[in-house]
């Protein structure tokens, strides 16, 4: 589970993509080894070792910047993203734990797994297409942008672990 929010030296989010949380014992790490100053504290969380006792970081901001990577990796959860969790063929809402992901091109037709080829698709559609050319998606599946993901993500709602996280997240 992870419980500190990382924060890059700019005060942003390492990554939105997924949200840069680490825990608290990685959080620990990097204030031993002097990497990182924390910026909130869990009020009633305390850790112990036999000489030393601190209490766990809601918040810290590394001290060096990390450069962030604005390749998108090909992910179910990056395409569920790009299409908003919406069907492609039929537009109704897909929560992500009945989602499911089509090959335009039926891979036994010669279609690839990549982003130009999966699109979002509710099982009713995803069964009803099946290995057929004949259903198209609303709109073609791209590669999307690494910017256009975060803009995405920041519209949706994020597991806030502590109240001071809020104020560090762009939303």
């Amino acid at each position: 589970m992870a419980d500190v929010l990382l924060l890059n030296a700019d005060a942003q989010p390492v990554s939105y993509l997924p949200l840069s949380v680490i825990q608290w014992k990685e959080a620990i790490m990097y204030m031993y080894h002097d990497k990182c100053s924390v910026l909130e504290w869990y009020d009633d969380w305390m850790v112990h070792s036999p000489n030393w006792e601190t209490k766990v970081p809601a918040v810290i901001m590394l001290k060096d910047f990390v450069h962030q990577k604005t390749y998108v990796r090909f992910s179910k959860s990056n395409v569920f993203l790009r299409d908003q969790y919406q069907c492609l063929y039929c537009t109704c809402n897909i929560a992500r734990a009945t989602g499911t992901l089509d090959h335009v091109i039926p891979v036994s037709k010669g279609g690839k797994t990549n982003f130009e080829n999966i699109a979002t698709a509710c099982a009713d559609c995803n069964t009803r297409k099946a290995d057929k050319t004949l259903m198209k998606p609303i709109y073609a599946p791209y590669r999307p942008g690494y910017y256009e993901l975060v803009r995405k993500r920041k519209q949706l709602p994020f597991t806030v672990k502590h109240p001071s996280w809020e104020q560090w997240i762009d939303l």
